[in-house]
């Protein structure tokens, strides 16, 4: 199997995820089923149905995040130099706006754009990777064409 790239951070918050599911999530589901099989009849019972479809959706997030962090590979950023890769946080200046960006190159299962983590398989991130500071780019992205010149680099 390939390996999962992650930030020490992401993987910290995945296994933080992981661990509150079991330890407080599952038993607080198991409580409410318990409970709602109480009422009686299940095959009426709105509370019961409920329960087990959340139960379900916690067990499925358990599974996969059991997956990945068992194909984890934590990667120290900090550790890197050079040009633009996994880890590394890219400032930008957009070319038509002068507008400044920073984004960090991360694994899917960390990214959030709106937290500035951009998922390394992106149109973005697959652009900026290997380039070095001062260097320009283009992109192809939903809403058209941007170029955006590397201001600088850094691995934190």
């Amino acid at each position: 199997m390939e390996k999962i790239p992650l930030t020490a951070a992401g993987f910290s918050k995945l296994d933080a995820e992981l661990k509150h599911l079991k330890s407080v999530e599952r038993p607080a589901i198991i409580r409410a089923i318990s409970e709602a099989r109480e009422h009686g009849d299940l095959s009426e019972n709105a509370e019961y149905h409920s329960a087990k479809e959340k139960q379900s959706f916690i067990e499925g997030r358990v599974k996969e995040l059991e997956g990945v962090i068992s194909l984890a590979e934590v990667i120290n950023p900090a550790r890197m130099s050079g040009n633009v890769k996994f880890g590394a946080t890219v400032y930008l200046i957009d070319e038509d706006t002068d507008e400044e960006k920073t984004f960090q190159i991360v694994g899917e299962y960390e990214a959030d754009i709106e937290q500035g983590r951009l998922n390394m398989k992106s149109p973005l991130a697959r652009a900026l990777i290997g380039k070095d500071a001062g260097d320009s780019v283009e992109v192809r992205t939903p809403g058209g064409d941007k170029a955006y010149e590397i201001a600088r680099i850094e691995f934190k």
